[in-house]
This record gives structure tokens, sequence and C-alpha cells, in this order.
């Protein structure tokens, strides 16, 4: 019998002793109560022992992030839009000790908490405002829910709203709205383009209006300037011409001179010439076309004869 009894009480003690050996994870933590009273010891990552028969592992979770999933709820928005909107909340615990005891159920308060906040924020907007500051409520949900659940230990992270799903008849009427705000765009649109190209026609056709007058005034000025400059140099042609006329003269009248000193034979041959001169100038001012008819007295020849020689004599001198 004493032996039965000592084999009972060392199978106990064994046991015993194999359940005071724990392994604990790592990025787990685990609470432990003393005779049903937690004394403040936190079991860390390792090879941990516990006394037998009064220790004993009340609670044991994870330090890591977790992920939240906060399942579909219908909504009101400000102007009375049903909608249906889940969330996905990253979270994870920094106390321990107040993860377990400040709160029964952590995940379950944390749903609800999250519920509610997500129905308080949809409950300020418009329909149209919760599709375009998704941004904003992520983190007015962000900041509310990390200051409700510090009381807790836990740190939220992060919140993302993943679907805002209004209802059937609404998502009709916001079709048949986008689709007349599109008819209406394109009307728009195919107005401004119509605008646009009367204007750039007008304005096309006063550019190559005001072009053509200024090609035409352009050219009237090159024209103007062309005849002045041919006025210009058909008079310095006339005028070099006169002036080699009067040189040549000179010239003539010098040589004429000059022979007349060294050969006084030469005065009749001088009046022979000047009497031929006479002739043929008047012969070239009968063909004139201006003139018709030329009537020359024969009785000025001898008289304009005496006068050239006058001259002659003149130069002689």
């Amino acid at each position: 019998m004493e032996q039965f009894i000592f084999i009972i009480f060392l199978a106990l003690g064994g046991s015993a002793l194999a359940g005071s050996v724990k392994i604990i994870n790592q990025g787990n933590e685990a609470l432990v109560e003393t005779l049903g009273k937690y004394n403040g010891r936190k079991l860390e990552p390792g090879l941990r022992l516990l006394t037998p028969f009064l220790d004993k592992i009340v609670y044991k979770g994870t330090i890591r992030e977790k992920v939240l999933d906060i399942p579909p709820q219908q909504c009101i928005t400000r102007d009375n839009v049903s909608i249906s909107v889940d969330a996905v909340v990253y979270w994870r615990i920094m106390d321990m000790e107040k993860a377990y005891y400040k709160v029964e159920n952590l995940q379950s308060a944390m749903v609800n908490l999250v519920l509610t906040q997500i129905r308080s924020e949809m409950g300020k907007l418009e329909l149209d405002e919760t599709f375009t500051a998704r941004s904003e409520i992520n983190e007015i949900l962000l900041r509310e829910l990390d200051i409700s659940t510090d009381p807790w230990g836990v740190k939220v992270t992060r919140v993302e709203l993943r679907d805002i799903v209004p209802s059937k008849a609404v998502q009709d009427s916001m079709e048949l709205q986008m689709a007349a705000e599109r008819r209406k765009r394109a009307a728009i649109l195919t107005s401004e383009g119509e605008k646009e190209a009367s204007v750039n026609n007008a304005r096309g056709k006063a550019e190559a209006q005001v072009l053509d007058a200024e090609a035409r005034q352009k050219a009237v000025i090159l024209d103007a300037e062309a005849q002045q400059k041919t006025i210009v140099l058909k008079a310095q042609a006339v005028r070099q011409e006169q002036v080699l006329k009067a040189q040549a003269t000179a010239e003539a009248l010098q040589i004429i001179a000059k022979t007349l000193k060294t050969d006084p034979d030469a005065r009749e041959a001088l009046q022979f010439l000047v009497a031929q001169q006479y002739m043929e100038m008047g012969l070239k001012i009968g063909a004139s076309d201006s003139s018709k008819v030329m009537f020359m007295d024969p009785r000025t020849i001898p008289a304009t004869l005496e006068g050239m020689r006058s001259i002659v004599s003149e130069q002689e001198r």
C-alpha cells in the first residue's frame, strides 16, 4: 500500500514538475497569477519555470502587430443616404497587463469601438464627400481609435476604409447623374470647340487681310522707291551726258583754236564744217515726228556763218 501511494505521489510530482516548465515563443508574452492574484509577473520569450500548484499562466498573447477585419455595416450620411462601409484596422498590444485586466474581451471591444467611430464619422459627411475625403476619414479614425484604446494598452497603427457601397437605388441615381454630367460636359466641350474654331477662323481671316494689306503697301513703297531711283538715275545720266558734251565742246573749241593759230588756211574749212552742221540740224528737225513743216530763210545762212566767223576770230585773240 505504501509503495502504491509513493508511486502516485511520484507521478503527481513528476507531472507537476513537467507542468512548471514553460517555453514562451519570440514575440509573445504571458501573465502569471500566484494563487489567483497577479503580482506583476510577466513571462518573456525563452524557457521559464513556474512554482507547481501556486503559479498559473492566465493569459498569453502576442505583442506583434495584428489585423482586425471590420465587417460591412450600414451607415447613414448627413444627406440621409444609406451606405455600406467596411474597414481594416492594424493594431498591437503595448501593455499586456492592461489588455487583459482592463477589458474582458479585447478584440470584441475593438470591433464595436471601430464600428461606432465609423458610423459617427460617416454621419458627419454627405455622400459625395465620403468618396473624396477617404484619406481624411482614415486619419480621423486613427486618431480617435488610438486615444480610445490607450487605456487598454493598445496602439492603433493604421486604419483603412476598404469599400463604401451605396444602396442599389442610390447607385442607379448616381449612374443617371453621371451620364447626365457626361452629356453636359460633352455639349460644353463641343460648343467651346466650335467657338474656338470660329474665333480662329475669324482671326485667320483678319490676319490674312492685314498681311495682304501690308504686302500691297510694301509693293507700292518698293515701286515708288524704284521709280524714284529710276528718275534719279536718269537725271544723273542726263547730267553726265550734258557734262560730257560740254567737256567735248570745250575740248573741240580748244582744238579748233589751236588749229587756227597754227594754220590760217583752216578758217575756210571751219566755215564749211559749220555750214554743214547747220544743214544737218535742219534735216533732223524736218525728220522729227513732232515737226511737220520747217521754214528756213536762205538769206540767214551767210549771217550765221559770219557769226561763227566772229567766234573763231575771238578764239584766235
